[in-house]
């Protein structure tokens, strides 16, 4: 038994196929109709990654190179008391920017507990990132 469009073609046991992977929906029968049906549906989910794509391309051409200031308590050292993680970053370039970020977007390489600088990178897609910078202040007393 042979599944797939040309490209995609195996070869597999018949009671396998026929009790698994058709009963699942995991395969289709090869004929003229599910190949168009396959195509479809490739063309449906190129164009959904083209449109995701295209929006997080505009969301990175507003955040990209951006610095965002933080300022918060620290100790003697320079070190602060907690850190501060991706969602207070998102809250902080949603405020600022009026962009969407979520967290999981945020690609944290070191922890920012400590004042300085900071690199940080947003992975919106496999094809689309951007880098901003966190600037982290020590809280001016009053």
């Amino acid at each position: 038994m042979r599944t797939g469009d040309e490209k995609n073609k195996i070869n597999c046991l018949w009671y396998w196929v026929s009790n698994f992977l058709l009963k699942q929906g995991k395969a289709l029968r090869f004929s003229k109709d599910n190949l168009e049906l396959v195509n479809k549906k490739k063309n449906e989910l190129n164009k959904k990654n083209t449109e995701t794509k295209n929006k997080f391309k505009e969301i990175a051409k507003i955040v990209e190179n951006k610095t965002f200031i933080f300022n918060k308590e620290s100790k003697e050292n320079g070190e602060l008391f907690g850190s501060i993680k991706p969602k207070e970053i998102t809250n902080m370039i949603k405020d600022q920017v009026n962009a969407e970020v979520s967290p999981s977007q945020i690609i944290l390489k070191d922890e920012l507990n400590k004042i300085g600088l900071y690199k940080i990178d947003i992975n919106f897609h496999s094809e689309v990132k951007a880098n901003i910078s966190i600037k982290i202040d020590k809280v001016q007393s009053k």
